[in-house]
């Protein structure tokens, strides 16, 4: 099998590895990234998180290489193991992402879509979208006003799908937290 080394090669590679050299990182991602992508786009079937699933795996890896201890399994079931975690934590975020997008779906009715059309209402999220940062402020305006999808924003400022719905996510809760702070104080 191509994937398995000899004893005497693997104890090398490890020894490198745990000793932080680059080279031997190098070596294990040129052997077995091909393996942890495989993995990751079958279970996730998206290439992007798939990509990004294999990134944190050798992340991890390289963070956690003193953990390593070959007496208990060779590299790449070490490997495996680090690869189902950060696949069931994609996993996870995909499906409390979904949920939270429900849950705000559920929230909204056809009446309350009808406030971008109301002035009052347009300068106010104005107001907020130019408390955010440039980037996230163009991505949002993208969205809100643009009315772009995620894909759409991503293709258009060539970034990352994954980028584009982080700011997305983080500029929402900005926004919420403000405007729900905003509001308590206008009521009192």
């Amino acid at each position: 099998m191509a994937d398995v080394l000899s004893d005497s090669a693997e104890h090398s590679l490890v020894t490198a590895f745990k000793a932080g050299d680059e080279a031997a990182l190098a070596v294990i991602y040129e052997r077995w990234g091909s393996l942890v992508y495989t993995l990751a786009i079958r279970s996730l079937g998206n290439a992007t998180d798939a990509e990004d699933v294999t990134q944190h795996v050798f992340i991890a890896a390289w963070q956690s290489r003193q953990n390593f201890d070959p007496s208990r399994s060779r590299l790449v079931a070490w490997l495996m193991g680090i690869t189902h975690n950060k696949i069931v934590d994609a996993l996870d975020k995909r499906a409390r992402e979904r949920r939270d997008r429900e849950t705000m779906a559920q929230s909204l009715d056809r009446d309350s879509l009808a406030w971008t059309d109301d002035v009052v209402e347009r300068m106010l999220l104005a107001d907020e979208l130019s408390r955010l940062d440039p980037v996230p402020r163009r991505i949002m305006n993208m969205a809100f006003f643009d009315r772009l999808t995620h894909v759409q924003i991503a293709q258009s400022l060539n970034l990352p799908l994954g980028t584009v719905k982080s700011h997305i996510r983080r500029s929402l809760g900005a926004m919420r937290e403000r405007l729900e702070v905003d509001g308590g104080a206008r009521q009192s």
